[in-house]
């Protein structure tokens, strides 16, 4: 069973109903569903939580899979629209971590430089949370997991030239709230410098 495609086993199950085959896709799905709900969540008790409703979800979806995408690309979808929903719904703290993906910058040793790169994650961070939960969503799914604009589309039920159109809009939000936070931080900074050095005048 080990080299079913996930497509396969999604006809299988649909067909036969037998266990085994959803099982082996919630071996190979269970990790990265959870992951992602924690990034949402950032709780792990919570993230759990929705990790399992999203596959008993998925249990009763699974006969509507058309595989217009990849099963992977449709059950992320799943994942990101339910975990947007929980934070609509349960008024939870829009907190969407950057994936490693997102982190990862090559500063070498020197302290001041990795001190600046936390700093501009941190602004990008809370640049992205200022977004409403659909746009970061859509933006994630692209810049993050790296999901095709066709495949983005197919799941949303959109245009692939609306989906650019919205990418776009987004992207232009999310550096104006980026680059307002920054221009804020530097007035706080020259703010605390100037008092700083105001006794010594």
């Amino acid at each position: 069973m080990e080299h079913i495609s996930d497509e396969e086993l999604v006809r299988l199950y649909v067909e036969t109903q037998r266990n085994t085959y959803f099982e082996r896709l919630y071996e190979r799905y269970c990790d990265k569903v959870y992951r992602k709900c924690l990034s949402f969540t950032k709780d792990p008790v919570r993230a759990e939580d929705i990790t399992h409703d999203i596959f008993l979800k998925l249990v009763v979806k699974l006969s509507s899979f058309r595989e217009q995408a990849k099963f992977s690309t449709w059950l992320y979808s799943i994942t990101y629209n339910y975990c947007t929903d929980q934070l609509r719904s349960h008024n939870l703290r829009r907190e969407v971590y950057m994936d490693d993906g997102w982190e990862r910058l090559d500063i070498g040793t020197d302290d001041g430089l990795a001190e600046m790169a936390e700093m501009e994650a941190q602004q990008l961070e809370r640049a992205l949370h200022q977004l409403p939960p659909d746009e970061q969503t859509m933006l994630l799914m692209k810049y993050q997991d790296d999901i095709s604009i066709r495949d983005i589309a197919n799941l949303n039920g959109l245009t692939e030239s609306a989906v650019k159109m919205r990418l776009k809009r987004s992207r232009d939000k999310l550096r104006k709230y980026y680059l307002e936070g920054a221009l804020l931080w530097l007035l706080i900074a020259m703010k605390v410098a100037l008092s700083i050095r105001w006794p010594f005048r």
